[in-house]
């Protein structure tokens, strides 16, 4: 009996795949090694619809350490707004920039023009589901978002990065 008959939403026949985690970890430090030792100058890039997605690097503050840090993210650009996943490979688990962001929502990231100063909040009901549906604008993200999400207990976050204007970048 497929899915459809069963009035389980059909999201895929089959499972897609993602790369190992352990592959994932050594691409992403490969990355943010780059963007150190160029200077900022490779590493970061602007999202192009239809293209790819941008990158953006971004800093928090752990939650239990106090301690500086930074993770480079895929984004894409909502009016003025920043959009990513709160993804970790696709596995269970939150990644810990999303926990920092939920401790400390107020941060900046670093785009290719420059720092920005940004509050971070979770999108939740239509602003979600319209803000998700713009991430197959964007390849790279996977072939199947559906189908890599529906592997996890619970949807990942759609978090959106707010520019805070009043925010002093020289104070951090």
């Amino acid at each position: 009996m497929s899915k459809a008959t069963t009035g389980t939403p059909a999201v895929s026949e089959r499972t897609p795949r993602t790369l190992p985690r352990f592959a994932l970890r050594i691409f992403w430090g490969l990355h943010r090694t780059a963007y150190r030792v160029s200077g900022g100058r490779f590493g970061l890039s602007r999202p192009e619809t239809g293209s790819k997605f941008g990158m953006l690097r971004l800093k928090t503050i752990g939650r239990r350490s106090g301690q500086s840090r930074v993770t480079i993210v895929g984004y894409y650009e909502d009016g003025e707004n920043l959009v990513t996943l709160a993804m970790n490979g696709w596995g269970e688990k939150e990644p810990a920039w999303w926990l920092n962001l939920q401790a400390q929502p107020d941060t900046t990231v670093d785009l290719p023009e420059g720092p920005r100063a940004v509050r971070a909040h979770a999108a939740a009901g239509v602003e979600r589901e319209r803000l998700w549906a713009r991430f197959a604008d964007y390849p790279g993200w996977g072939d199947d978002l559906d189908a890599l999400a529906a592997r996890r207990s619970t949807k990942p976050a759609v978090v959106v990065l707010e520019p805070r204007s009043s925010f002093s970048l020289k104070a951090r």
